[in-house]
């Protein structure tokens, strides 16, 4: 199999986290989203949308899209459990999943690929009001992020999941390029929680 990824993209970095939690070894293959190799025709070959990350299974198919790697992946590895066992935890794990990846991961990214003048070559017109005001309401899920976390451990219940990664990632990717820090504007609890999920070894991917 491989892995095509791109450096600091957080969305390949969900997907590298949950391979890191598995223990999976998959070769990487990167690209650099800078050179525009994502729109080149060998990349495009395997991806017509031009984004990352992708998975080309070993049967040569081209699985695309971030949950639905994880989905496969999950199915091919099973332990650890990230995703839920049985139809109950895995409903609450995927619904805690998404309203993270829309309203916290997506208003950063859009915030960022928006307003960030290093962006402006992948976001092409930039609409730095709109940015701005994702920035906002992605302020808004963290503040409610922040509470449910004074009263559970994870994001998703009592036990690490792909919804601490997914918004772990999104904080990273504000934390870079936003400088959102949670700490800083009396979302303690979030913080918290980051810094516990920045100490697993899988965060270093």
């Amino acid at each position: 199999m491989k892995f095509y990824t791109a450096h600091r993209a957080p969305n390949p970095r969900r997907v590298a986290m949950f391979m890191a939690e598995k223990g999976l070894q998959i070769e990487q293959v990167r690209i650099d989203l800078g050179a525009n190799e994502q729109r080149g025709a060998d990349y495009l070959a395997r991806n017509p949308f031009g984004r990352v990350p992708a998975l080309e299974l070993d049967d040569g198919r081209i699985l695309c899209e971030t949950r639905a790697i994880c989905t496969w992946l999950e199915g091919y590895a099973p332990e650890p459990n990230l995703m839920g066992e049985g139809y109950d935890e895995r409903a609450f794990i995927e619904m805690a999943d998404r309203r993270v990846e829309l309203h916290l991961f997506y208003g950063i990214a859009n915030c960022i690929r928006h307003t960030h003048p290093g962006l402006a070559a992948l976001e092409q017109p930039q609409f730095p009001d709109y940015g701005a005001a994702q920035g906002e309401k992605m302020r808004e899920t963290a503040r409610w992020l922040d509470r449910v976390l004074a009263t559970q451990p994870y994001v998703a219940g009592q036990r690490f999941t792909i919804a601490d990664i997914t918004a772990f990632c999104a904080l990273e990717f504000g934390r870079g390029l936003m400088k959102f820090r949670p700490g800083q504007e009396g979302m303690a609890h979030l913080q918290a929680w980051r810094d516990r999920i920045a100490e697993r070894p899988s965060a270093d991917v």
